[in-house]
């Protein structure tokens, strides 16, 4: 899987997004007539051959995108629906290098996936689970107001190969008075943590606990409130550093 990051801005498409995109002939795009967000992140894949048929794998590549906020349960109808509307977007391109440059031509974060749609959609789906359970432990901490924040240094750690084992630190508060990071690391790192702390403790409720510990979800939730609290008051010193 190769990942591509831009720095342009992101611009408005001349074109509907619903069309097959044989674009070698659109123009560069005006600037300043953004429709797509700027932390919107489009996968590349080449779709399967489904394992129903004996027909050769689908032609074409597709375009999607990185969910952007969590899904929810319609209390009247009871369907699952969202509040990001690029979940709704496939693109569809005759080439990998067609939707390449479209991402390109849009300033779009892309990460190109070259092993197929199941992968694809696994970690997309992955993704998706993180930053629903992201945007969850930010309410309940009443930190909401960062999610998208979390969710772009999560996606952005992850596209770059950037994820750094909370196995380096001994303590949850390590990773916020360490200064060698920046604070998006500090927030993909905890709330990566928080995550793996979660599904130790849902293996544990489930009798299957990992290593005979117990989860440590609590310890990464305060940290967390300690690192915004840090951030309004950067003078916070560290509890072993007080201690002593």
């Amino acid at each position: 899987m190769e990942t591509r990051k831009q720095s342009t801005q992101i611009s408005n498409p001349a074109h509907p997004m619903a069309l097959q995109s044989n674009d070698n002939h659109i123009p560069a795009l005006a600037m300043g007539r953004s429709v797509f967000p700027r932390d919107a992140i489009a996968h590349i894949y080449r779709p399967s051959r489904s394992v129903m048929t004996s027909r050769p794998a689908r032609e074409g590549w597709r375009l999607v995108f990185e969910p952007r906020s969590p899904s929810f349960i319609e209390p009247l109808m009871g369907y699952t629906g969202s509040k990001d509307t690029l979940k709704q977007v496939e693109l569809r391109f005759s080439t990998k290098e067609a939707a390449i440059r479209y991402a390109q031509r849009q300033g779009l974060n892309y990460v190109l996936h070259a092993s197929g749609e199941t992968q694809a959609r696994a970690r997309l789906r992955d993704m998706r689970a993180k930053r629903d359970f992201s945007d969850e432990t930010l309410d309940r901490l009443g930190l909401l107001a960062l999610a998208d924040s979390y969710g772009y240094a999560m996606a952005h750690a992850a596209n770059q190969n950037h994820f750094q084992s909370s196995g380096n630190w001994a303590d949850p508060m390590d990773v916020v008075h360490d200064h060698r990071l920046s604070l998006p690391s500090k927030r993909s790192i905890l709330m990566n943590w928080a995550w793996n702390e979660y599904l130790v403790d849902q293996a544990t409720n489930e009798g299957m606990p990992e290593n005979g510990r117990p989860s440590r979800l609590g310890d990464v939730e305060q940290a967390l409130v300690a690192l915004e609290r840090k951030e309004l008051s950067p003078d916070i010193s560290h509890p072993k550093q007080r201690a002593a």
